[in-house]
């Protein structure tokens, strides 16, 4: 709209203006998710230590409300489950191990990689 008048505006001006109108940009902090046992655990250390001086409110007294914080989550749970084997001579087989591994899982990974590894990695007797 300003730019088919001629007028130019600068950035420092938009911000002004906008800062004016009591339009002020934020991004929220972001804090780990808490589950109920962490809640639980520090509702347990502030009854216990409570009468002591908090000098974690003077610091952050806005910026660590929930309404300023996104919750966020490290590594996401996610794990996987390998077989392998290594010597001197190099890597042997590497498997991928689906769900829970039971006795019978791994003796039929033994059965499958253990030879070839050793093979490999000429581990035979002498």
């Amino acid at each position: 709209m300003l730019e088919e008048t001629g007028t130019k505006v600068s950035i420092s001006t938009v911000k002004r203006v906008l800062y004016r109108h009591n339009l002020k940009g934020r991004s929220a902090r972001k804090k780990p998710l808490l589950q109920t046992r962490h809640k639980k655990a520090r509702l347990w250390f502030a009854t216990a230590h409570g009468r002591q001086r908090s000098y974690f409110l003077e610091k952050c007294p806005l910026a660590c409300k929930p309404k300023n914080t996104i919750p966020t989550v490290k590594h996401e749970g996610g794990s996987i489950m390998l077989w392998g084997c290594f010597a001197a001579g190099g890597t042997g087989a590497l498997h991928k191990i689906d769900g829970i591994m039971r006795e019978e899982d791994y003796v039929d990974i033994l059965k499958q990689h253990l030879k070839t590894s050793v093979r490999k990695l000429k581990l035979g007797r002498k």
